[in-house]
This record gives structure tokens, sequence and C-alpha cells, in this order.
């Protein structure tokens, strides 16, 4: 790997407008060459654009420009990898570019677990019409047949004369070839990969990342540059009604104090409103921000109080509003049973808390936004700072940082406004800083869940009828005052319930917001797994028979599902079920494989369980088996975790095991310890002394096999969650006898 790139808009352009000495693929700016046929826009909001870049210079060096954001899940070894492979290039000769926001990449929103299922196909067509040209150009200039040629090592090859030419020397005269049609591009078969699929490609920013020679959004530092930090309202929607902006001004190092814009609902992606200061040092106006002593008026949130909303979203679990999946007569099928099981499970609200809080800076001068942030979405951020600032997108450069985590907290650029809106009100370049309890009190968490589950199993032990009942505030509300769930949300885990049941109903119940609402990794996949997963594990006892061996027979016959044959209008996360099926054969694959891993069925130690759970999710299939242990004092102690995966093609295997890894830290810190309360609006936590998370010594030994699968790639950094926290829960009681369904599992004093 040679290098990696984040430049500024003029110097990225400046690199790439080169036209005798560089063949450049990728999409029609002023002073670049041609479009590959390979990277025809498509409607969609996320589907592929002319996004990805490749440029290959008379230095013989391959750029590579991604587009999408570095948060740890390895996207900039990924990209390259598989542009580098289908182009035959040396991995040492590639350079990676960090791709700025800019609406001609399309969408750059860095979640969903989409970058490599989204782009894997359209970056291969890239690579292959490069190769291509480049193996064209050569065979004219030996007067030789194109299929003699071959692509190696950043060189093309003409092994009947031994002749080899390096990319660089051609790349003048394969510019002015004609692109070869989508339809004419021969890629690499997969037994010829060189890169895709290979466990030996090193992280392309680890090195820098262990040394500390990276650039985070709190890292930067720009000429003349202030900071700020701002005191925001404590309930949501509350506005400002005084404030001592002398006491603040006092402090050695303040600057000024600027009241922000109030806040109107819906939230979206704007600023909260308060007060900001901006000091010489982020020190000087934390303290400055201590001092301002602000008064608010009260806001119609104030009425959120924890233990009373739990009470109203199971009522309304009881009183559904809306019906999304149907199937036959539950009623009557419950009516009928020899058994009905009845449980309800209960997940709180919890956050995101990347290591690196949120953190912007931005420059306004000559009526241009220049601004640097840790963002997930650096398309969003230039449009939401071009809309509420008033001007036109093309005037504000979102240059991308490294992301010290995101897990979709980041894809909310209210912070980036913020910074925007004081350095222009200001003329000053600004930074505004996060602290840990600003993200705690006031970011954007995951929805708080009621969900009750009622099942029949009839004479011949079979579960006959499935009754799915959930409440929690949807993510539609951040966009629109007083939204329901809808369909994309319960697609996640709710809907897509994939045992094969003859009487099924889901239904929700009314939930309205107090909270701003995003998406975090896994979204609501986290709490309907958990009600799911565990509540077959109780039919599993209720019916007598073996956990593991009732999920097999639950899912039954191989199949492909449809659930809009049940009246469900499922989103299979932006995908065809043509090209991304519901497979229960998929299922029982890494069911079976997961247990052949952790030896289910073993005779354990005294105080020792094993609990299982498989879910589907973006598109890629996850099986894990968790072994808890219980100490003397009643403690539990998450030893071993086996997680099988299947994710069609795996491109970067590595990646893939460090991202379940990953996942099952972060399920577990949900599992045991994550919470959010609110007591009059307020939210009660603000650290992680009080909003805990996994520490080292919780840490369990993660086991990882990857299925070997031709199908295309599906997603890999969130599948991993939400089949943790059931897992440890049915270990739990396998265990113990105890069945907890209420996390996190800290207020049972087991942990």
């Amino acid at each position: 790997m040679k290098h990696i790139e984040n430049v500024s808009r003029r110097g990225f352009l400046k690199k790439l407008g080169i036209s005798s000495t560089a063949l450049v693929l990728g999409v029609q700016l002023p002073s670049m060459l041609t479009i590959p046929k390979a990277l025809a826009a498509v409607t969609g909001s996320d589907i592929f654009s002319p996004s990805v870049y490749v440029q290959i210079g008379a230095d013989n060096i391959v750029s590579v420009v991604v587009h999408r954001s570095e948060m740890g899940q390895g996207i900039r070894t990924s990209i390259p990898m598989i542009v580098a492979d289908e182009i035959g290039a040396d991995w040492q000769q590639i350079a990676v570019v960090q791709g700025l926001g800019d609406k001609k990449y399309g969408s750059q929103n860095t979640d969903g677990s989409r970058s490599v299922r989204r782009f894997y196909q359209p970056l291969r067509e890239a690579g292959a019409a490069a190769r291509m040209m480049l193996q064209q150009a050569a065979a004219q200039q030996w007067q030789v047949d194109v299929s003699e040629t071959t692509a190696e090592n950043s060189t093309i090859v003409h092994k009947k004369s031994g002749r080899v030419l390096p990319f660089g020397s051609l790349v003048s005269a394969a510019s002015k070839l004609k692109l070869p049609e989508q339809s004419a591009l021969i890629l690499k078969a997969k037994k010829d990969f060189n890169l895709i699929g290979k466990s030996d490609v090193a992280l392309v920013d680890g090195k820098k990342i262990a040394t500390g020679a990276t650039t985070y959004g709190f890292d930067i530092e720009l000429d003349n540059m202030q900071y700020a930090v701002i005191a925001r309202p404590p309930v949501l929607g509350a506005k400002v009604k005084s404030f001592n902006s002398e006491a603040a001004k006092a402090i050695a190092g303040v600057i000024d104090v600027v009241q922000m814009p109030d806040l109107e609902e819906p939230a979206i992606f704007k600023p909260l409103g308060g007060v900001a200061v901006i000091a010489k040092n982020t020190w000087a106006a934390i303290k400055g921000r201590e001092a301002l002593d602000i008064k608010w008026h009260e806001s119609e949130h104030q009425s959120y109080n924890s233990e009373e909303y739990k009470k109203a979203l199971a009522n309304s679990c009881d009183n559904p509003a809306k019906t999304l999946r149907s199937k036959g007569n539950v009623d009557k099928a419950l009516a009928d049973a020899k058994q009905v099981i009845t449980a309800s499970y209960y997940v709180p609200e919890l956050i995101h808390v990347p290591m690196e809080p949120p953190a912007a800076a931005a420059h306004f001068h000559n009526g241009i936004f220049d601004i640097w942030a840790c963002t997930q979405t650096p398309q969003s951020a230039q449009g939401t700072v071009a809309q509420i600032l008033g001007v036109a997108p093309e005037k504000v450069n979102i240059n991308v940082t490294l992301l010290g985590g995101g897990f979709g907290r980041k894809s909310k650029p209210d912070f980036v406004v913020e910074a925007a809106l004081l350095s222009k009100q200001l003329n000053v370049p600004i930074k505004v800083m996060w602290t840990r309890e600003d993200e705690v009190k006031n970011g954007y968490y995951h929805a708080v869940s009621y969900q009750k589950l009622v099942a029949g199993i009839d004479e011949n032990n079979q579960v006959t009828a499935w009754q799915h009942h959930a409440a929690e505030p949807p993510i539609g509300s951040t966009f629109s005052k007083g939204a329901d769930l809808i369909g994309t949300e319960a697609s996640l885990g709710f809907i897509d319930m994939p045992y094969d049941i003859a009487n099924v109903s889901c239904a929700i119940g009314k939930a309205p917001a107090h909270t701003r609402i995003g998406w975090m990794r896994s979204v609501t996949n986290i709490n309907h797994v958990f009600a799911i997963s565990s509540f077959i594990d109780e039919l599993a006892q209720a019916k007598g028979v073996d956990s593991k061996d009732n999920l097999i027979a639950m899912l039954g016959a191989d199949r492909k599902i449809d659930f809009a044959k049940e009246n469900a209008d499922y989103s299979n996360y932006g995908e065809t079920l043509d090209k991304f099926p519901v497979d229960t054969a998929r299922m029982k694959a890494v069911i079976e494989k997961v247990s052949e891993m952790a030896k289910w069925g073993r005779k354990l130690p005294k105080g020792h369980g094993l609990g299982i759970a498989m879910h589907r999710s973006f598109v890629s299939y996850v099986a894990c088996i968790v072994e808890v242990s219980e100490n003397s004092d009643g403690k539990i102690k998450v030893d071993d975790v086996w997680m099988a995966v299947d994710c069609g093609l795996a491109v970067n295997p590595e990646r893939i095991r460090s991202q379940m890894e990953g996942a099952a830290i972060f399920a577990l810190s949900l599992t045991f310890f994550s919470e959010l309360t609110a007591k009059n609006g307020v939210i009660e936590q603000n650290n992680f002394d009080s909003y805990q998370v996994a520490r080292i010594a919780d840490a369990p030994t993660t086991h990882v096999e990857i299925i070997e699968s031709d199908a295309p790639p599906g997603g890999v950094g969130e599948p991993g969650v939400p089949p943790i926290a059931p897992a440890i829960c049915n270990a739990i009681f396998n265990a113990t006898g105890k069945r907890y369904r209420e996390l996190p599992l800290k207020k049972y004093g087991i942990v």
C-alpha cells in the first residue's frame, strides 16, 4: 500500500485534472476524461451512482478514491482490494484517496452495512474496464491479439514473447481508447483472485492508528481556530429563557458567547439550540459554559419518565394499532392450542457512545464553507449545511477525517451544522467539540422497546400460532413528528420472523417519541431479535426439546420466504429478493456450523450453560453460541462466543472476523450494562460511570468461522450484533434455570 490521502476539493480536482499522463475512470468532472458504462448512474437513494474513481498515473500508482467513511470497519481497505484485484494491480502500488462530500459521488451514507454489498459489482466492472483498456493498448503496441495479454502486478504481460509493460507506460494510449461496453467486460474468475477473499491483507490504516499518526475529527487544527462547546437543552425542544453571558466571558480564555437558533421539531439533523461558548481552548470553553446559569422554557417532552413510559408501552402492546403481518387465524389457533406460552421483553433506551464523540471544524471564508468532520455522511453533511445556512451545496466542502467509532451516531450531521453556523457568525475558524456528557445527554438514541409474544403449541408438540406485539418510538419520528413505525423499521427482525408457523400475526402499538430517535448498529434488530430468539428458546423448553434441534425444526423445509404473501411490506434492506432471498437453508447451515464449532451437546461443568440464537440481517446470516459460567457469588461471566457467518462472498475475511468480534463486545455491553433513563424529560446518565459499557475484563474469547459462499456479498458491520443478547440469556437459563426478559442484566445483580 503506497499511501492514503485526504485532500481538499481544489487539491483533489488538481490531482485528477490530468489528460495525457493518467487513465481516469469515474464521474465526469471538468478535467476528467471518460465515464465507463460500469459507472453509469442509476436512480435510487442508495444505488450506485458515479461514486468511485480510479486513476492510474504515469508513475504506475493506482489511486482509488474511497467515497465512504472509515471508522475501523476497514472500508478503506476493502474497496481498494476489489478494484486492485480486478485491475491486476500490485497492492504495494495502490494509493487510497478519501472521497469528499459531493453529490457527484451519489450516496455516501456509511451505514446499513451497504458499502461492499452495494458496490462490489460496479467496482469490479470499473477495474475490469481499466484492465481491458490497458491490455488493448499493450496489444496494439506489440501488434498481438489482446487475448494473449494478461495483467499481473501492475504490468501487462505477453507471455509468448516475455514482453512486459508497466501500467504507467500505457495510460496515455489507453485513455484514448473507446471504453468497453458493460456487456463486453470480462471479470476475473474467483479462482484467479489475488486479494479478494484473502486473509493476509493488512488494514490500510492499521499502522497509523497504532502509532497515533492518523487524523480524527478531534485532531483537526486550523490557523487562528477557536474552540466551542454548547450548552444544549436538557429536554428535547426546550428553548433558552435566559443566561449569564458576562459570567461566562469572565472566565480566562473565553472569547465570546453566542445563542444558537432554537430547534423547531421535527429534529431531523438540525442543531438542538442552546448557547455556545467560544474560547481559546476547549477547557476554557467548558468552564465558561458552566458559568452560563441558563434558564430554560418548559417543553412538552418534560412528561417523559422512563418507568411510566414503560407501562404505557406495555399497555400499547395490549392494544396494538396496526397489523403489519398476518397469516391464517391466530385467535382460533390459540384457542385450540394444548399449551399457550406468553412472555414479554423489554429493551431500554440506548446510545452509541463511540470512543470519539462528535467533532467538526469549519472555516467560512469568501462565501465558502471548508469543513473537517468525523462524519459517516459527508454528502448529507454537505446538503444539511447548505440547506440551513442558505448556500449552494457546491459552496460546502466536507473533508472526511478518520472516525473514532460511529455506530450510526455520526450519520447525523447536527454537529457539523453547529460548527458551520458559528464560523459564519463569528467569521473565524471554529471547532465544535462534543464532550462525552454532551453525547449521552443530547445524542440520538436507540429506541426503547416493549414486546409481548404469545404462541400456541398443539397436541403434536408443534407451534401452530405466533402473535407478536411491539411498541417502540420510531426513527421516523425524528423526521416527521408523530410518525408511527413503518414497514422499513418493522422489517428489521419483526415482520421477517422466518419460522414455519401456520398462523402468524405481527402488530405494533402507538409509541410517541420524546427524544431524538436514530439508527444504531443493527437498529431495531436489537430489540426484535432479543425477544424472538429468547422466546424461541422458551418454546423449546415448553416442548421439552433441544434448543438447537428446535431452531432447525421450526425453520421447516428449505425454502425462500416472500413475506408479501403474508400481507407484510418487507423492505429486505433495500435489496431485491431475487438477488438476496430470505433462505432458510442458509439459516440452517450457520446453525449447524456454529453447533459444530461449540460442540453443542457436550457435557458442561456445573454452573456453565450454552445458549444459541440465529438471525438474518442486512442480507447476511449469523448464528452464535455463548457459553456462560456462574461463580459462587451468583455472578455471570461470558466465557466464549462462537459465531458462524454467511455473508455471501467474503471480500475481506480478516475484517469480517474483526467485525464479528467487535459486534460480540458491542452486544455484550447492551446485554449486561447499558441503559438510559429519563426523569421529567432529562436523561439521567452522563458518562461511562453511569452509562456502562463492557470493559476488557468482560470480553469473552470469540471464535468466528466464515461459511464459503458464491452468493453476492452481504452486510458485515451489523449482522453480528442481534443474536448475541438472546444467546447470552438462553445460556444463563441453561446454567442457572433463571430466565431474564429485560435488559440490562445488571439490574438483577448478576454482574
